[in-house]
């Protein structure tokens, strides 16, 4: 008997069952941690359900499950019939009572008498190790009952088509009541959880319509859990407020970009469609005749039509073309690429499209998960000017300082249970260009730092000035207690204590260090690139004639649009790829460590990331193993944990913890600072000024590539040139060539 075997029970007897709970249910029958349960008993309550008025199928199915299930539950039942602690008829004093402390537990067998006086044989480490086991096995079958359960609704809400839960989460009628209402939220007490753990307790959510959150935290902290439950309205947000998470990929087919950025706007889409088909009732109706039925239909009609259309202009539908292929190709989509079907686009650029999307939709309530890990520089000065003038209310995870000091109006700070919130003023910004006065700039991410440090400062103070005043009261009453002349005093004094309230110490500061270790000189030249060039086609040249040295000094920045051949580069240096003409020298001693942006790819999901290590680098002790990773944070029962169930930014530190174990003398990272929360990316800063080798870096972070990189060089055009400038006046002459595009 298999959980199998039952679900093709349940298909049979009730066919068109969703798949979930199928499985869900042949899972749970088989699975012991339903042996206290009548498990046929919550069957029969679940599959009711299913069944309608069918019940003779119902009981028919019944019955099969109990004769597959007999043995199983006939063997549960012995369990449950074996012998269990028995209440005694009278109080006993055991103290007094001479009898062995085993005796009455083994049916006069007296346990202590036979064994008295012999060694135990009992391996007390093997005793202790195996009921660790134990307790690592039950811990995990609870948690496997609550992943289970997450897992179901999970694969419900996959079900479910992206129009299909647009509607469900915005619907139509709620618009249409929308327009005298306030969007403003103020949620005064909410709490939240992801499977056991409390996210959120009794937090305040406040998001002023027209403002532009900036919502901050550790890895881990929960900030994406709450952009889901905001998603789903699982916190009660008013139903007229529409809502769009955009946090994945959009699955690819055979749309065009450009009509999947249409037809993100559902309501439009249907408005459209409903409109289609009333002009088709009405050319239907005109050819009838003049009776009265047919007049009122055409009326009713008519008026249905009149409603859609003024709908339509409502939302600007007519502008819909032109609006979405300016979005995209703000976002870097060519002409051609938006005739492109999905399908033919990478992961990344289809996170582009995702984002397009929602920016055309134009919800009340923006919600977006890290949405500059996915683009270029580019590409994120045109988002930062775009978001500027956002109309409705934003809420952005992420942990790009200079893109937050971009575009947020307000920082809210996720931490021990609560949110925090920090108000911004808005700063300008001069530039050269006398057709562009000024670029709006609100530089709130550095302002909530500042403010937050000066917080924890005073804090900190008042709670050492309020324990050094305890620790005063409590001495004098020491001292004093039991002399007569001052006994009135000291009781005064305890008095005065008793009444203080309780302190709570400050949270301290979480800090976080990298290490790599310092590499040995070798004499250069290490790696040159020497005229170049290379395609994946002979018809489509990358990159022509580039020249490039890299030495134990080099600090590079290698900034441009994606495509552009910045990878390329990276992978020609490496060794990856081979160049069409030209050549490359690498120095025979020459380590390079190189972070590709898709490492996650090079890492195991199924090791933990000591044992991936040990794969990679043998010979160590495990606990040399750990103490690499601890290194760069992956530490304690973390390193233990199947490389599959981390977070993006402990992956990234797995990652770190293999490079600095190829002692290296260049580094070269491919977009390093995806996933990194904001202290993990200060920690990886400060590595790499510390660090005595070279360092190449790909990244769109702005204060990253301004603390590490000593040279801007521009990838473009099929070369790759040295920039007279920093990033900043790299971003400022991004947004003069915009202006002079859309002019």
């Amino acid at each position: 008997m298999s959980s199998e075997d039952i679900a093709e029970e349940i298909r049979s007897s009730f066919p068109g069952t969703e798949e979930v709970i199928v499985q869900y249910l042949s899972g749970y029958l088989v699975d012991d941690a339903g042996e206290e349960e009548d498990v046929l008993q919550v069957a029969h309550l679940i599959l009711s359900s299913l069944a309608g008025d069918r019940a003779d199928i119902l009981e028919n199915l019944m019955l099969k499950l109990g004769d597959l299930l007999e043995e199983q539950l006939n063997a549960r039942l012995k369990n449950r019939s074996n012998p269990k602690l028995l209440k005694l008829d009278k109080v006993m004093d055991m103290s007094k009572a001479q009898i062995s402390s085993t005796i009455a537990l083994s049916e006069g067998v007296d346990l202590e008498s036979i064994n008295k006086g012999k060694a135990s044989r009992v391996d007390v480490k093997k005793l202790e190790k195996q009921e660790a086991k134990l307790r690592a096995k039950i811990e995990k079958r609870s948690k496997r009952d609550l992943y289970e359960g997450s897992k179901l609704l999970d694969a419900h809400r996959k079900q479910q088509s992206y129009e299909e839960m647009f509607m469900k989460i915005n619907p139509l009628e709620a618009s249409a009541s929308a327009k005298q209402k306030s969007k403003d939220i103020h949620l005064p007490s909410i709490d939240v959880s992801f499977s056991s753990n409390r996210i959120l307790s009794g937090a305040t959510l406040t998001l002023a319509h027209g403002r532009r959150y900036g919502l901050i935290g550790r890895n881990g902290v929960g900030k994406s859990t709450l952009l889901r439950h905001i998603a789903m309205r699982e916190v009660p947000i008013p139903a007229h407020i529409s809502i769009l998470f955009v946090e994945q990929e959009i699955v690819g087919d055979d749309t065009t970009a450009l009509e999947s950025v249409l037809k993100a706007d559902v309501w439009r889409d249907h408005l459209l469609k409903e409109e289609v088909q009333l002009n088709a009732k009405l050319a239907e109706l005109e050819s009838e005749g003049d009776e009265k039925r047919f007049e009122d239909a055409r009326e009713e009609l008519s008026a249905r039509l009149t409603e859609t259309h003024a709908r339509l202009s409502d939302m600007d539908a007519a502008s819909g073309p032109a609006r979405a292929a300016a979005l995209l190709a703000g976002l870097g989509f060519d002409e051609k690429d938006q005739a492109r079907p999905t399908k033919s686009f990478s992961g990344g650029w289809r996170m582009r499209l995702a984002l397009a999307r929602a920016l055309f939709v134009k919800p009340s309530l923006l919600l977006l998960d890290e949405p500059s890990n996915h683009i270029d520089l580019n590409a994120l000065a045109w988002l930062e000017d775009y978001l500027q003038t956002w109309p409705g209310t934003l809420l952005v995870v992420s942990h790009d300082r200079a893109f937050l000091d971009a575009i947020a109006t307000d920082i809210v700070h996720q931490h021990s249970g609560r949110l925090d919130y920090y108000k911004g003023h808005v700063h300008y910004r001069r530039t050269q260009h006398a057709h562009t006065n000024h670029v709006l700039g609100f530089r709130n991410f550095t302002q909530f730092y500042s403010t937050k440090s000066e917080r924890d400062r005073n804090l900190r103070k008042e709670y050492d000035t309020q324990m050094e005043y305890r620790k005063h009261l409590q001495a004098f009453i020491d001292r004093w207690r039991y002399n007569a002349n001052r006994a009135a005093q000291a009781q005064m004094k305890i008095k005065i204590l008793e009444k203080l309230p309780d302190l709570e110490p400050p949270e301290q500061e979480e800090t976080e260090q990298f290490k790599f270790p310092d590499t040995e000189k070798i004499s250069p030249p290490l790696l040159q690139m020497s005229e170049v060039t290379f395609g994946y086609t002979p018809e489509k040249i990358i990159l022509k004639d580039v020249y490039i040295d890299v030495g134990l000094d080099s600090r590079i920045a290698m900034v441009g649009a994606n495509g552009a051949g910045k990878s390329t580069l990276i992978k020609i240096l490496t060794g990856e790829l081979n160049p069409m003409a030209g050549h490359v020298t690498r120095n025979g001693r020459l380590r390079i460590g190189y972070f590709a942006q898709h490492h996650v790819d090079s890492l195991i999901p199924t090791m933990t990331p000591v044992q991936f290590l040990a794969s990679k680098f043998p010979g160590k002790t495990e606990q040399d193993y750990r103490g690499h990773l601890g290194n760069f944070q992956i530490s304690g029962m973390t390193g233990m944990q199947l490389i599959g169930t981390l977070s993006g930014g402990q992956k990234s530190r797995v990652a770190f913890a293999v490079l600095s174990l190829q002692q290296p003398h260049i580094l070269l990272l491919d977009e390093p600072t995806n996933h990194l929360d904001i202290e993990g990316l200060d920690a990886l800063m400060a590595a790499l000024q510390k660090w005595n080798g070279g360092v190449i870096i790909i990244s769109h972070d702005e204060r990253f590539i301004t603390t590490v990189a000593k040279e801007l060089w521009v990838c473009g055009d099929q070369t790759v040139i040295k920039f007279k400038g920093d990033v900043q006046a790299y971003k400022v002459s991004l947004n003069y060539s915009h202006s002079l595009a859309a002019l």
